[in-house]
């Protein structure tokens, strides 16, 4: 299949454009607020390298789901960009891109930026499908693997859907990855056990607490206010941490341990010292 280089050609076009231009504007910047403008008339004229199809239009002859996200497949292994017009038209076909889309995402030998691409096309359809996909990659989650963190704003995507998915990997989950799941969990249901396993994992990885302090704010059980306070009242504790900590337990109804910081806490210093950059900023 062809892959035909639209991105090239819009850059050629635009750039014929400010030549053609150039004397008619005061500065670079009124040029760029027009590129929105050229593109779409890029995309609404009949072009004579796609034989008179206009740009915008050349993929909606095209019906078949599984060509189309071979030819995205192809794109993506070549060293063309893959055309916003091509993901559209996947998009547009719906629920009969879904098994073509899952094949893809499943095939690790496929690039990175395909998968990456499909599991945007399946959010935007809104299908369910990849739910077990993602439960698993995410309770696999290493916290640095960029498919283990979109497989989180997936699953944040599916929401309920996906919630006896989450369950299910739960118990095996990587620390990071168990992080994830009681993140996107806190915002569906409340479940006591959910809330012990937060703690359990809050009080056992002091370099989570930052954000396991918002997922258990968001549970909303008090249960959790004892972790909290301790982990705030400690010495160990940093400025920006204990703000996420007070944060959380003012959220649960608690009361945060009072605490005095110095410029001898780096986390404090730093912050002060942006509020005075700010405070030296503000044009006021």
């Amino acid at each position: 299949m062809k892959l035909i280089d639209f991105d090239g050609r819009f850059d050629a076009c635009l750039q014929q454009w400010y030549q053609d231009n150039f004397g008619k504007y005061r500065t670079y910047d009124e040029m760029e607020e027009q590129a929105p403008e050229v593109y779409q008339r890029f995309l609404d004229t009949p072009a004579d390298w796609l034989d008179g199809a206009k740009p915008g239009e050349y993929f909606e002859r095209f019906d078949d789901p599984r060509m189309l996200v071979d030819w995205l497949r192809a794109y993506e292994e070549g060293d063309v960009s893959t055309p916003d017009m091509l993901l559209n038209r996947i998009s547009e076909l719906g629920e009969t891109a879904t098994e073509p889309l899952m094949a893809l995402l499943r095939d690790e030998q496929a690039p990175q930026a395909a998968r990456m691409a499909a599991m945007t096309l399946l959010g935007e359809i809104g299908s369910a499908a990849p739910a077990a996909l993602y439960a698993d990659w995410l309770a696999r989650w290493d916290g640095k693997d960029e498919l283990g963190e979109s497989a989180l704003e997936g699953l944040e995507g599916l929401g309920e859907e996906a919630a006896g998915e989450m369950l299910r990997v739960l118990p095996g989950a990587t620390d990071e990855g168990r992080y994830g799941l009681l993140s996107v969990l806190s915002n569906l249901r409340f479940d006591r056990a959910l809330v012990e396993n937060a703690v359990e994992l809050f009080e056992r990885r002091p370099d989570l607490r930052v954000q396991l302090a918002a997922v258990l704010g968001r549970f909303g059980d008090d249960f959790a206010l004892s972790a909290l306070k301790k982990a705030a009242a400690s010495e160990e504790t940093g400025y920006l941490t204990f703000i996420e900590l007070r944060s959380a337990i003012e959220a649960l109804g608690g009361e945060a341990p009072r605490r005095r910081y110095s410029d001898d806490d780096p986390e404090y210093e730093a912050m002060r010292a942006l509020e005075a950059r700010m405070l030296n900023d503000d044009p006021q």
